[in-house]
C-alpha cells in the first residue's frame, strides 16, 4: 500500500487500478503523451494479507478474556 486517504475512506495500492492520462507538452515535460499512475480505490475493496498462508484472506473475530481478536480465516493465525 503506498498511501492511504483516510477523508476519502480510499487507499493508493502499487499496481491496482492504474489510470493512463494523456498530457500536452509544456515547459516541464517538453513532450507530452501517455503518464500512468495508481488512481485510488476504495478501502472495502482491499483485503488484509495473510504471511503464513502468503494469499489475501478474509478476516473472523472472537472473543479472548473480554477482548476482540482478529483471525486470519485461511490460516487460523491471530492479526
Amino acid at each position: 500500500m503506498k498511501e492511504v486517504l483516510v477523508d476519502e475512506a480510499k487507499v493508493i495500492v502499487e499496481g491496482v487500478n492504474i489510470v493512463t492520462r494523456h498530457t500536452k507538452p509544456n515547459a516541464q515535460n517538453t513532450k507530452g503523451g501517455l503518464i500512468k499512475k495508481e488512481a485510488p480505490i476504495h478501502i472495502s475493496n482491499v483485503m488484509l494479507w495473510d504471511a503464513k498462508a502468503k494469499a489475501p484472506s478474509k478476516v473472523k473475530r472472537t472473543r479472548e478474556n473480554g477482548k476482540v481478536v482478529r483471525i486470519s480465516k485461511k490460516s487460523g493465525e491471530k492479526l
